[in-house]
């Protein structure tokens, strides 16, 4: 679910350290991104050496790392960072505002359905810290659009449904604060086939579920009688070169 909370607000800080409660699950369940994005930003970019901001349990590292890339990790949740570096990404467990780059410089930052829990302005700065000349920072969400089924449950047992809409707006923030390059916004549509029990696994992984009442989230696995879907998702991404 995008949110537009302050980053360093609670209720963002509590949503935020939800992800890490089960990584395995999050791992498991949470979709990846298409190739043809990852693999338009490597080309774009002036080289292969990729920092990862917010990589939680390495989903798109690893899949960079598989494009020939090499990968560094930052990721404030040491239980995320921990399971990411048991699928082989290198990973330093810090806020990313606050990461010592230490002298070293990167040709490509990504933040993969993580730069709005960064704070937008001071990860910019750092993100161009980190970078080398003509290096380019690259932040992507997976905009999700539920079929109508799922919408419907999410209604009658919470009064509100997740939306893919908002992620448009967070895009926006992100290209504002960045301060770099004139900002260029890419879409990548794409699908995911979804049976039931795949999809009640990943619900528990939205960052509002934390926020729902032990009886609410109860309700609301138990109500979702629905049969396989494929979801449609719109890899968003916001990009500018230093």
């Amino acid at each position: 679910m995008p949110t537009l909370l302050s980053p360093d607000s609670a209720q963002a800080r509590s949503w935020a350290s939800s992800f890490g409660e089960d990584p395995e699950r999050y791992d498991r369940t949470r979709p990846s991104y298409p190739d043809a994005m990852v693999d338009r930003i490597i080309a774009a970019s002036p080289g292969r050496d990729v920092l990862d901001v917010g990589c939680g349990t390495g989903i798109a590292a690893r899949q960079f790392a598989k494009a020939g890339c090499t990968v560094l990790g930052v990721e404030i949740d040491e239980r995320m960072a921990s399971f990411a570096r048991g699928t082989g990404v290198d990973v330093e467990v810090a806020r990313f505002e606050d990461w010592d780059p230490a002298g070293r410089t990167f040709d490509l930052v990504i933040s993969g359905q993580t730069w709005h829990w960064i704070h937008p302005v001071a990860g910019a700065a750092k993100a161009k810290e980190a970078l080398r000349p003509g290096g380019r920072l690259a932040v992507f969400w997976n905009a999700f659009h539920l079929p109508p089924e799922c919408i419907a449950v999410f209604h009658r047992v919470i009064g509100v449904a997740p939306s893919g809409d908002g992620y448009g707006a967070l895009a926006r923030r992100a290209a504002e604060g960045m301060g770099l390059g004139e900002p260029e916004y890419w879409e990548f549509e794409w699908e995911r086939p979804y049976t039931r029990a795949e999809w009640l696994d990943q619900v528990p992984t939205m960052g509002g579920f934390s926020q729902l009442t032990p009886n609410q989230q109860a309700e609301l696995l138990k109500s979702m009688d629905i049969g396989d879907f494929t979801m449609r998702y719109t890899a968003t991404v916001v990009t500018a070169v230093v």
